[in-house]
């Protein structure tokens, strides 16, 4: 049987490999950069044992522990990883429980994360061959500590079906996992003056995680190699504890998914309740507005386009203190209005085959484009004003509040004027209703990327007026150009924003049915 297993495991691989030739190319150029990768941590491995036997231990340590945490953390912010084998899918067979847990922890351990980290574990051996007893050690514990990635790994897997099965935290898992990537500088930065600040931080961490499930395994050579065999035996009962305290766990969770597999959650709303179309006017704009408003509120794939609003003015206020100067920070919402104000960039694609509702009901497109800039101005107005005043209030510039509001609103207003017009005209593939919101849907790189591009330039040059205002009013330090600057930044962008309205409206009005035409190509419908 764990035979069986193993062998569905390969041909459904197979079978996916032969369907898409591109997505073959894809993993023949993923599989040589992760050779690439697991080549360098080999040799870097090797030329440790040339190292001092504290920096080695260190090295090891920190990157073995990390590794294991990374086993352990993905399966919880990346769902449908390796569902080759997905319990769910097994539940209406009768397995034996020992069997299935062979079966599964081996097919994880011959997936390619798998492969790469058992060969990157026995290049230790290499890292302490100048200490027999360490290098042998270092086998036993290369192979528990694989285990425990792959156990720990289908352990909380399998803990999380429960949660895999709401849409909620499967699109909120997939946000998040973008945050620490969009401050990875300040991180990486961070990281480095703390190692530079304290040169014997990193050892002591080592030696607190070799007492710890995460280093136990890795440590345990590195105590044989310094002659402290006590210390070794203490951290090898502790990884085997770890071990078998995980294969418990997950012989406890994977047989309460096997018998009483988890359903998606379903919400039954009460009769009469109508939300926020209650709330607007009962026109046809209101009617687009608190649609829209809704998915805004309900959809993550235009909740995606709210992460940068926090992380902006973190950004801002970090490389602000590395310049000894706040008047970075002041620029948070100018940058935030100027990135808002194109959210609408793909409102009509991601409608999809719904837009067909618009038109049969003979929406005009003036009421269409009106609905959806108000339902952006409800959101992205007051996040503006809220981060204009707030990191103006920090920095102490108050003289420079009306030209950063010129700036801000002129740049928010002439954005939902551009929009209007460019979405009633481009057409993106997104991903669908339900997909990862950060799945690329086939197509979009180049198009969207090329869209974007020229909306943020014809943006640009639509601002241009209130940036000359705002870069004079920052030299010459005059309250009279302030106050300028917010003059015309309201007046120009309200006309712009008039003005898009009505021409995107006309627009619409002209091409709606090739709109939907070309939707229904891009769905392949």
């Amino acid at each position: 049987m764990v035979a069986t297993l193993l062998r569905l495991r390969f041909l459904v691989l197979r079978n996916s490999l032969r369907r898409s030739t591109w997505q073959l190319i894809a993993v023949i150029i993923g599989a040589v950069y992760g050779l690439g990768v697991l080549g360098v941590a080999v040799l870097g491995l090797v030329a440790l044992s040339f190292a001092p036997q504290e920096l080695a231990a260190t090295v090891i340590v920190l990157a073995g522990s990390a590794v294991v945490l990374g086993w352990i953390v993905v399966p919880l912010i990346a769902a449908g990883i390796d569902q080759t084998l997905d319990p769910a899918r097994l539940a209406q067979f009768p397995l034996p429980m020992p069997k299935l847990l062979v079966g599964l922890t081996l097919a994880g351990v011959l997936g390619v994360p798998g492969v790469i980290t058992t060969i990157a574990s026995l290049a230790t051996v290499a890292s302490w061959i100048r200490y027999p007893a360490a290098a042998a050690a270092a086998v036993v514990c290369a192979a528990l500590a694989v285990l425990t990635c792959v156990v720990g790994s289908r352990m909380v897997a399998a803990l999380s079906v429960s949660l895999q099965s709401q849409r909620r935290f499967r699109e909120i898992s997939s946000i998040l996992i973008f945050i620490p990537l969009i401050l990875l500088g300040p991180i990486i930065i961070g990281v480095s003056q703390s190692v530079r600040n304290s040169a014997d931080a990193l050892p002591q961490v080592a030696r607190a995680l070799g007492w710890t499930p995460l280093g136990a395994a890795w440590s345990v050579p590195a105590d044989l190699a310094a002659g402290d065999v006590g210390a070794a035996a203490l951290k090898f009962v502790i990884a085997l504890a770890t071990l078998a305290l995980l294969v418990l766990l997950w012989r406890r969770s994977l047989a309460a998914a096997l018998v009483s597999p988890h359903a998606a959650a379903s919400k039954r709303v009460a009769r009469g309740k109508i939300g926020l179309f209650g709330v607007f006017p009962a026109t046809p704009a209101g009617a687009v507005a608190a649609r829209c408003l809704t998915y805004w509120r309900r959809d993550p794939r235009y909740a995606r386009q709210l992460i940068v609003v926090p992380l902006i003015p973190v950004l801002l206020a970090f490389y602000s203190n590395n310049m000894h100067s706040l008047t970075l920070l002041t620029l948070a919402g100018p940058l935030v209005a100027f990135l808002l104000s194109l959210a609408t960039l793909a409102d009509i694609s991601y409608d999809g085959t719904a837009f067909a509702a618009h038109l049969a009901d003979g929406v005009r497109g003036r009421d269409d484009r009106l609905g959806r800039v108000v339902a952006l101005a409800v959101i992205a107005v007051p996040i503006v004003l809220a981060l204009t005043l707030i990191t103006v209030a920090i920095a102490g510039a108050w003289h420079e509040l009306p030209l950063l509001l010129g700036l801000a609103f002129g740049a928010l207003l002439s954005g939902f004027g551009l929009t209007s017009v460019s979405s009633a005209r481009i057409i993106i593939p997104v991903p669908a209703a339900g997909d990862n919101p950060f799945k690329s849907a086939p197509g979009a790189g180049f198009t969207t990327a090329l869209s974007s591009f020229a909306t943020w330039g014809i943006l640009i040059l639509l601002v241009l007026p209130e940036i000359v205002l705002t870069v004079v009013g920052f030299v010459t330090g005059s309250a009279l150009i302030g106050w300028i600057g917010l003059a015309v930044g309201l007046v120009l962008g309200t006309g712009i924003a008039i003005a898009g309205i009505r021409i995107g409206g006309h627009q619409l009005d002209c091409s709606g049915p090739q709109l939907l035409s070309r939707l229904k190509t891009l769905r392949g419908a």
